[in-house]
């Protein structure tokens, strides 16, 4: 790998300054979603158990710069003690009273890093000020990896710095999927808009052997190809794009799969009178909200045939009952050949996660990403300024 680890820090009684992502869901100060925070609990625990000292550094909202008492990340701190099985300390003022003041064994937690104007401008002097307090830099935030802010760039440049278990994690998953994957390759893309994810398109198409898309986006393809589709999700400006995107994967060997039934509805509720019909057939009046079974049915040959598989995206209405059968029946074959070693299957960015874990198979991918925009953006082959600093 082209960057360091944390096997390759010495840690015992240093302060490691640790980037981490707990910008997690609260209510009436309650996290009702900790996953974010389970996930760095690798990290802190092998620096503690190496003799570190871990700074928490982190973001909550979107504070522009400034002091929201509601942003703060002092609510988080019960939950960070009961999952890291240790009391953790919080500091908003005075960081070099607080380091000072760690024992062996001590997590501490800094207030929310986006209350300094300095973070999001990638300013050194607030980096500095950081720095001066630590002794070893560790990026355990790949969801934040696409933002050049102070504790994400910066930082890295003024310490040793290294990757924590959850980037390390990532960055192996992602290699293992677009870096170097083993062929052949299958993207199932799916959401709303071709708009949203033009780059990313752009990119998979010379990249994969088989690209799936599903969701609204699939509309916008069927109506470049002269299929009316009545009053479905479509972006009719973007008809000629699509024809473009279509022409590039041909050039490129790539199959672009789309929906060859589909299931319609008049109206977008949750069981709706449907029809299943040929994606020629779409009835007056009607709306297309999810790949029908002979679709599905395709993309299950599809799969079975591949050795890799990138998912982004559900394959239809999924937060609706009947339209979630498609991305649901889809997913579970997917993990199904990865149980049997037979695919490996890295997914993420968006509604990704949550239409996984409504298939239940959230556990039996190779690898489920909880970032949004750095996977859609390593996925579309942008330079990740979190990532480069820690190779730099």
């Amino acid at each position: 790998m082209p960057f360091k680890t944390l096997d390759d820090m010495e840690l015992d009684g240093r302060v490691v300054m640790t980037r981490v992502d707990i910008n997690v869901p609260v209510e009436d100060g309650r996290v009702t979603d900790a996953t974010r925070i389970e996930r760095i609990v690798p990290t802190v625990r092998d620096i503690l158990a190496r003799g570190g000292k871990p700074v928490l550094l982190a973001h909550f909202g979107r504070p522009k710069g400034t002091v929201v008492p509601e942003m703060s990340l002092r609510q988080l701190v019960p939950t960070l003690s009961k999952h890291l099985g240790t009391e953790v300390t919080f500091a908003d003022g005075d960081y070099g009273a607080a380091v000072a003041a760690m024992g062996a064994g001590d997590v501490l937690l800094f207030e929310n890093v986006r209350f300094h104007p300095g973070e999001e401008k990638d300013d050194e002097a607030f980096a500095a000020r950081l720095a001066a307090v630590g002794d070893v830099y560790c990026n355990d935030a790949f969801s934040a990896a696409h933002r050049a802010h102070a504790t994400t760039h910066a930082l890295a440049r003024k310490l040793p710095a290294c990757a924590g278990r959850l980037m390390e994690a990532e960055l192996k998953a992602l290699e293992r999927a677009l870096g170097d994957p083993k062929p052949p390759v299958a993207a199932l893309v799916g959401g709303a808009k071709v708009s949203t994810k033009l780059d990313l398109l752009g990119n998979l198409v010379t990249r994969v052997q088989h690209l799936i898309i599903g969701g609204g986006m699939a509309n916008t393809f069927l109506a470049a190809q002269g299929v009316d589709v009545k009053k479905s999700l479509c972006e009719h400006d973007l008809l000629d794009t699509a024809r473009e995107i279509a022409a590039k994967a041909e050039a490129a060997g790539c199959a672009i799969l789309l929906p060859r039934d589909v299931v319609t509805a008049a109206e977008f509720r949750a069981n709706p009178p449907t029809r299943t019909v040929r994606v020629e057939e779409v009835p007056d009046g009607h709306m297309i909200l999810d790949a029908g079974p002979d679709s599905v049915a395709h993309i299950r040959t599809v799969l079975d045939g591949c050795a890799t598989l990138i998912w982004n995206g559900p394959l239809g209405a999924f937060e609706m009952t009947p339209f979630d059968n498609a991305t649901t029946v889809a997913a579970r074959h997917a993990a199904d050949l990865t149980r049997k070693g037979q695919l490996v299957s890295v997914a993420g960015g968006g509604d990704t996660v949550a239409a996984l874990n409504h298939a239940g198979v959230a556990d039996d991918f190779t690898y489920i990403s909880t970032a949004g925009g750095a996977f859609l953006e390593w996925m579309e082959g942008k330079t990740l300024p979190g990532v480069a600093a820690l190779e730099d």
